[in-house]
């Protein structure tokens, strides 16, 4: 028997609602989720190289402790 170990505040049933949101959505749902995404007007993604993230991971933690 296993033991289930889920992130603070979920739950199996968040867990199995997030699933069928994303199983049951159209491909063009998909799409529209994605594109929206990238609007956003407060985030931004970007590439970084791998050996920066623990750098990058420091900046933006900092920075919300601000």
């Amino acid at each position: 028997m296993s033991t289930k170990h889920f992130p603070a505040g979920w739950d199996e049933g968040r867990v199995r609602r997030v699933l069928d949101h994303y199983e049951t959505q159209s491909d063009e749902e998909a799409v529209a989720e994605d594109e929206a995404a990238y609007e956003s007007t407060t985030h931004t993604a970007i590439e970084v190289p791998v050996d920066l993230v623990p750098e990058v991971r420091e900046l933006v933690a900092k920075h919300k402790a601000s």
